[in-house]
């Protein structure tokens, strides 16, 4: 296996892990309506997000070039993680906003 590749894979799959952590943390924090931590939790899963995002484009850009790119059960896996946390977060956010509204809501009346 193509040490650069597994690398790759690692990175994608450790960092979009933490995305979804943090995303699910953000969400917990939402149902306890503190927001703000909801808030502060979900820029930290957007942050992590970002690196493996980056490590993908990488991978992207080189198969655009020329450079083929060896396709594993890893990098697959990596994939999946990767997408799933995305999936998740956008979800979450929503979510979030939802509870916060709710909240609000509760509030005036």
């Amino acid at each position: 296996m193509d040490d650069e590749i597994s690398l790759v894979s690692m990175t994608i799959i450790a960092n979009s892990g933490d995305a979804r952590s943090f995303a699910f943390k953000a969400l917990n924090e939402a149902k306890a309506g503190n927001f703000e931590k909801a808030e502060e939790l979900l820029s930290k899963s957007e942050e992590v997000a970002h690196v493996a995002h980056k490590a993908q484009t990488e991978l992207l850009f080189k198969e655009a070039n020329g450079e083929k790119q060896e396709i594993n059960v890893l990098l697959v896996h990596a994939q999946d993680h990767f997408m799933t946390s995305m999936l998740a977060y956008e979800l979450i956010k929503e979510i979030v906003f939802l509870y916060k509204k709710l909240y609000d809501e509760e509030k005036v009346k």
